[in-house]
């Protein structure tokens, strides 16, 4: 369990922070990066969620605790020692991935296939979920870029890949099943 009695601890004044083995590392860091982007996207969903209701919400806050586990992850560096830990380190499965892929399934079964490309927005919902769509890539991209240079867990950036996707899908859900989706009209202003 966590106990958090004091919120500001003053280490972090020097532009530095404690990742999850104890290490410090600058603010700045690709990992840091990586899960304060994942952190960024977990807060835009926050936000989404406030337009949702039922099984959305319930597939939404599933997403939510995922993110602070792919977090948790993202800020334990040294997956080679996790046997040696005081603590098991909490790490992202392949499990997680595997439940994002049957849900995308079961919600695209009732959507017609695009035939154009669509902008973001319609529903408040699919709006802010389009949002988390964008924000889901970034944190892929900084957790591909990290794993350029060090460790990172296979299953966060495959998570991050399907998640964006999950979004999407999630997003037509949100136009009534693509009905309300806003379609691109290339060239449409010239």
């Amino acid at each position: 369990m966590v106990v958090l009695n004091k919120i500001y601890t003053r280490t972090g004044d020097k532009g530095d922070t404690a990742l999850g083995n104890g290490a410090r590392v600058a603010k700045h860091s690709l990992r840091v990066t990586a899960y304060g982007t994942t952190d960024e996207l977990n807060a835009t969903l926050g936000v989404a969620r406030l337009h949702a209701k039922g099984s959305m919400n319930e597939m939404l806050s599933l997403i939510q605790n995922d993110l602070f586990d792919l977090g948790a992850d993202l800020c334990r560096p040294d997956m080679e020692s996790d046997a040696h830990a005081e603590y098991p380190p909490l790490r992202a499965t392949p499990a997680q991935v595997d439940r994002l892929e049957a849900e995308i399934d079961a919600m695209n079964k009732n959507i017609a296939p695009l035939r154009s490309f669509i902008l973001p927005g319609g529903s408040a919902l699919a709006a802010h979920l389009h949002i988390c769509r964008t924000v889901a890539r970034r944190a892929e991209r900084c957790s591909v870029e990290l794993a350029e240079v060090e460790s990172v867990n296979p299953a966060v950036i495959k998570y991050l890949n399907r998640l964006s996707d999950w979004f999407f899908v999630a997003a037509r859900v949100a136009n009534e099943n693509g009905n309300n989706d806003v379609l691109w009209v290339p060239g449409a202003n010239r």
